[in-house]
């Protein structure tokens, strides 16, 4: 038996990042991931990879239109799809050894193999060739992420109906692909295959996308996508999936009942959410349960088990690699001895299809509901120097701030490069900054970046550039 001072079982950005800082405080701490590389979803089959097609498909999209032509570059592009997964799939390598290089260098033991819990203390792994070993630790960290949620009725094969790993990999542009699922997900790889040259029907349950976004910024970013070509079944679901031949025939009926409608589409994906991956974890051992969902609560990222902490996406808030990352920090430094928390209120979220979508805080619809007044700054793109001239004027920069105090309560972005932007106004809102502090702040001219002073200005109804 191995014995460490924390054992983490997951290699994802939660794992890996909570193996690192361990390292760094000079813990004995193993890492235990059963894939062949490290990074979990996020790197493997989920955010990197992802990034790397919708970059490559923006590109091709701007010469085959007419951005290039309009720009005076005159040229006649041919999609070569092996390799743009095959540049794909080199970044992704690339970056999964980073981690192990990281592993290295901070002396993390990567234990490859499944991890389970096996009563107090102890980690049993069972690797590749079926070969088991057990761990001890004093203090074990969950960090098992999420997997597809399933649909009834719609049996993902990836071959006719995909999953978001599925979708990453596809070998032709589908002549038409649904995606069942208006979530970040489906919008993302949705518009990697419409700009590749797809017809893209997105079918949602709900009456809107993206249910999390402000209203009005999900209302503007539905917009852009369908003048994209993009096409929107809302209130919508998806009853039954039949594969045949060369395609999937989807019965499709309101979402509050009535007549179904049959849709033909070459492929589906199947992109409803993410649920926490928890089974066969070995919790009954410690007697941990999870809810409903699959998930574990987490007072401070401790479990109800003496020496167990959960991270990521198994357990509440949202499903993102930063804020894995953020209480993959606070629960080693807790276990460190350091004082350490994660404010909840300042994580940011993105979408990153184009236009990009960044928020920060809370949207007006929760500042309603809790009956806060507040105050609204918004700038529009089209009155930015930068974005004209770069012809990416759609969407607009809105902040909204505490009517008495001013103190910035959150802030909703849809247009170019919001993604590299936000990091701002997380700044601004860890230091409780009010939307005055952004507005006598120099910004670099020309630049996106104005558009974040200018909508601070707004506010108190003085911004000088719209």
């Amino acid at each position: 038996m191995s014995v460490y001072d924390v054992v983490v079982i997951g290699g994802g950005p939660g794992g890996y990042n909570a193996a690192i800082r361990a390292g760094q405080l000079g813990l004995k701490v193993a890492c235990v991931e059963g894939r062949e590389t490290l990074g979990g979803t996020c790197l493997n089959v989920g955010c990197m990879p992802s990034k790397a097609l919708l970059h490559a498909s923006e590109l091709y999209e701007s010469a085959m239109g007419s951005e290039f032509a309009n720009l005076g570059i005159e040229v006649k592009p041919q999609l070569n799809l092996t390799q743009m997964m095959k540049q794909k799939d080199e970044s992704v390598a690339a970056l999964t050894k980073g981690v192990e290089f990281l592993f290295r260098k901070n002396k993390v033991d990567w234990i490859k193999g499944w991890g389970r819990l096996d009563g107090a203390g102890r980690v049993l792994v069972t690797a590749a060739d079926g070969s088991q070993s057990e761990l001890q630790a004093k203090d074990i960290v969950i960090a098992t992420g999420s997997e597809p949620t399933p649909l009834p009725g719609v049996a993902i094969d990836n071959q006719r109906i995909l999953d978001s790993t599925g979708a990453l990999s596809l070998p032709e542009v589908p002549q038409h692909l649904v995606v069942i699922g208006a979530g970040v997900i489906g919008l993302e790889l949705g518009s990697v295959w419409r700009r590749l040259g797809s017809q893209v029907t997105v079918v949602e349950f709900l009456d809107r996308i993206c249910p999390g976004l402000d209203e009005e910024t999900g209302k503007t970013l539905q917009r852009s996508l369908a003048k994209q070509g993009m096409s929107f079944k809302l209130g919508s679901k998806v009853t039954a999936a039949v594969v045949k031949d060369e395609g999937v025939e989807l019965s499709i009926e309101p979402a509050g009942g009535g007549a179904a409608q049959l849709l033909q589409a070459d492929y589906v994906l199947v992109a409803i959410g993410r649920r926490p991956y928890t089974q066969g974890l070995g919790l009954e051992t410690v007697g941990i349960q999870t809810d409903k969902r699959g998930m574990l609560e987490n007072q401070r990222h401790r479990s109800s088990a003496p020496g167990v902490w959960v991270i990521g996406d198994v357990t509440s808030g949202l499903m993102l690699a930063h804020k894995a990352e953020d209480e993959a920090i606070a629960c080693i430094e807790q276990i460190a001895g350091k004082a350490a928390e994660v404010n909840y209120g300042v994580i940011p979220n993105v979408i990153y299809t184009r236009p990009e979508v960044a928020c920060v805080g809370k949207t007006e619809e929760q500042l309603k509901a809790e009956g806060r007044t507040y105050k609204v700054g918004k700038f529009p793109f089209t009155a930015n120097s930068r974005a004209k001239i770069n012809h990416e004027t759609e969407g607009f920069v809105k902040v909204l701030a505490d009517e008495q105090s001013d103190e910035i309560l959150g802030v909703h972005m849809v247009g170019p490069s919001v993604s590299e932007m936000i990091g701002e106004y997380c700044v601004a809102m860890e230091f409780a900054a009010s939307s005055e502090d952004i507005a006598l702040i120099c910004h670099p001219h020309p630049t996106r970046s104005e558009a974040l002073r200018q909508a601070a200005m707004g506010v108190e109804g003085w911004i000088m550039q719209a």
